[in-house]
């Protein structure tokens, strides 16, 4: 097995416990490289980044995130980066994927740091679950960094979920966020009339991403009555059910994927519980799923963003070192799309 020793050093971002301020818990350092087991690589990180699940994964809340394989008491993970691009520094004996020098993009824990291990294979047989795949040709690992966690969950809610169909009209509530930039690329791909949900501020950012309508909710009501949608993606805001169902066809679909309150142990997941107990009761189905990060879903990704029908929006990006910013950043609600981590 070729492998770093475990004498030499990286720089990257630690985390020794949970806590909700990202200038308190997290730290940049320099740490021993980790090495690699027989089924997995060592990335050389190149990018990541930054999304809402990072803030969880680094204040371990809701709590039901540590018993699902994060840590119960301090954090599984060095740090909570988990989307990376980069090459393949080296390779576990049983590996047959990738090859040193190779260029990737997907899921990992640790992805705050100069080097990664990463699983190898499309049967993680530990938690929390990640993925590789070949970076697309034809973006930069910065732009590749911004697509993996958010893509996959829009790309699951959008086909898989909401099982949006060309000529199907199709609401995207929260479209100027990290999932939402992609939901909405990934349903004007599925052939959809797509209608985004941003403040003034982000309108024209939904607009270049090719929205066919914006609805700016500071001054609009998504259930005036005026339009109904076949498939409503929610990706923010805590918008009750029945508001929700107003805004869909009698037989349309509602995806929810977000929304979230500071609560400690549901943090506005009792929405998601409200509408699986609804669903079956309606003519409308409400869905609720979580995101799976599996390789087979980052290579639809890859041909979508190698076709020129997906590509990243990048608000902004940070050096490695500032990476409690960047964290802060999108916590408080400020990007208009992705936020970038560059070694």
């Amino acid at each position: 097995m070729a492998s770093a020793s475990k004498q030499e050093t990286m720089k990257a971002i630690v985390q020794d416990d949970y806590g909700a301020a990202p200038e308190q818990v997290l730290r940049f350092a320099e740490v021993a490289r980790p090495t690699v087991e027989d089924d997995e690589v060592l990335v050389r990180v190149r990018a990541a980044s930054v999304d809402r699940g990072t803030w969880h994964v680094m204040a371990g809340r809701p709590y039901p995130i540590r018993v699902a394989g994060f840590g119960l008491r301090r954090p599984h993970a060095p740090n909570p980066g988990r989307s990376l691009a980069g090459t393949i520094e080296a390779v576990g004996k049983d590996v047959t994927e990738f090859k040193p020098g190779d260029e990737v993009y997907g899921t990992t824990e640790g992805a705050f740091a100069e080097y990664a291990s990463a699983r190898a294979g499309r049967s993680p047989a530990r938690l929390p679950a990640g993925a590789l795949a070949p970076k697309p040709a034809n973006v930069s690992f910065e732009q590749a960094a911004a697509v993996p966690v958010s893509a996959l969950a829009a790309l699951q809610a959008v086909r898989d979920q909401a099982q949006v169909q060309a000529g199907e009209r199709v609401l995207v509530i929260g479209a100027s966020g990290g999932v939402g930039t992609f939901a909405v690329q990934i349903a004007k791909a599925f052939g959809a009339e797509v209608t985004g949900v941003a403040s003034t501020a982000k309108a024209d950012l939904v607009r270049a991403l090719g929205a066919d309508h914006v609805v700016d909710y500071t001054r609009e009501d998504i259930a005036d009555g005026g339009h109904r949608y076949d498939a409503l993606v929610d990706v923010g805001g805590n918008r009750r059910l029945s508001h929700l169902r107003r805004a869909l066809m009698p037989r349309g679909r509602l995806v929810i994927v977000g929304g979230e309150t500071d609560g400690r142990w549901l943090a506005g997941n009792d929405r998601q519980l409200r509408a699986r107990l609804l669903s079956p009761l309606v003519s409308q189905k409400l869905a609720t799923f979580v995101s799976s990060e599996n390789a087979d879903d980052l290579m639809a990704i890859r041909e979508l963003v190698e076709s020129g029908r997906l590509a990243p929006a990048i608000d902004r990006t940070y050096p490695l070192s500032e990476t409690p910013a960047a964290v802060r950043y999108v916590q408080n609600g400020r990007a208009r799309g992705k936020v970038v981590i560059a070694m």
